[in-house]
């Protein structure tokens, strides 16, 4: 299938729904939509929630992941890797699209995380290094005047 170049979720929706020969009614009526509700979607007045993306999807009989990425949810650089996880986050019935968005957003802070370059992983590791040798030597001085304190007070 040929990747067509759309303004907007809606265009891309109409124009799927169209190459696939399907009508506004029968779309709705498939992913269980209401006909001006689809219609406010195409129009881009309405801006669905991924379970109804989903639901669209399914009427499309194409991927939903796919309209997660033109809605903005889904991000294109998932590699083969993420993008289960991902698209297994979206597609949950049971939490709401405002958890969905924080799940998908930590995951994703993970995998750049993991996949930063050996040498931003050293940079971040002799931070960890410098700071727990600075508060050892803090710590060292503390005890030290504190002994000398006691020392002196004796």
């Amino acid at each position: 299938m040929a990747t067509l170049k759309v303004s907007s979720l809606g265009d891309y929706i109409r124009e799927q729904r169209e190459s696939a020969q399907v009508s506004l009614r029968q779309l709705a009526r498939s992913a269980g939509v209401s006909n001006p509700y689809l219609s406010q979607i195409e129009r881009g007045i309405k801006k669905p929630s991924a379970e109804i993306l989903q639901q669209i999807a399914k009427g499309l009989r194409i991927s939903a992941e796919t309209l997660y990425v033109h809605a903005g949810i889904l991000d294109e650089r998932h590699g083969a890797g993420g993008r289960g996880v991902v698209a297994a986050v979206l597609a949950d019935q049971e939490i709401g699209d405002r958890h969905k968005r924080v799940l998908v957003d930590i995951y994703e802070s993970f995998r750049n995380e993991h996949a930063a370059t050996p040498v931003a992983k050293k940079a971040v590791a002799k931070k960890a290094v410098v700071a727990k040798k600075a508060t050892e030597s803090t710590t060292t001085a503390r005890k030290t005047a504190s002994t000398t304190n006691r020392r002196k007070s004796s």
